[in-house]
């Protein structure tokens, strides 16, 4: 089986498995609670994305590969979407709470699907190897991220739908004592 195919499919798998847990056992979950908890652990696992300054180590990925245009976009790509989660995390109960979610979940979306297209333009898949030890990022890592912020988004226009555009900081204040 060629490599780029290989390579496809773990992708391809990483997501619909990633997918099928989260339809399964994180949507029936999160979507019964009130939104600031819902978003709590999701905020909190994108915290770890600070994992893609490994890009840029030589020997980790391949010194072809760590000094690139990608592997810098991809790390303090991955930094600021960690930043902005944790900054949208400590801000969950305060009026800032939806425009910095908000914020986060598109820059987040942005940077995956960003890593994607630039590590398909320089032919990633056909370079085995020069991933390295990062390999499981975009076959485990990057699909688990992509569908919680599939669910943040689909949290979020939910939210709104239900309670206007101030709904979220109104509701979230609503349960302080």
């Amino acid at each position: 089986m060629p490599i780029p195919l290989i390579y496809g499919l773990t992708v391809a798998f990483g997501l619909l498995a990633w997918a099928v847990f989260a339809a399964r056992y994180v949507w029936p979950t999160i979507s019964k609670r009130e939104l600031p908890e819902a978003l709590r652990p999701i905020l909190v696992l994108h915290g770890f994305r600070y994992i893609g300054l490994m890009a840029l180590i030589p020997g980790v990925v391949s010194s072809q590969l760590s000094g690139t245009l990608f592997a810098r976009d991809l790390a303090y790509g991955d930094l600021a979407s960690a930043t902005l989660a944790l900054i949208a995390l400590a801000a969950l109960r305060t009026k800032l709470a939806t425009p910095l979610i908000w914020l986060f979940n598109v820059v987040g979306t942005l940077d995956l699907l960003n890593a994607f297209y630039q590590g398909a333009r320089i032919s990633l898949a056909n370079a085995p190897g020069v991933l390295g030890a990062v390999y499981f990022l975009p076959t485990l890592g990057v699909p688990l991220l992509l569908v919680t912020h599939f669910l943040v988004f689909r949290l979020l226009l939910r939210s709104e739908s239900s309670f206007g555009r101030e709904g979220f900081a109104l509701r979230a204040n609503a349960s302080r004592p």
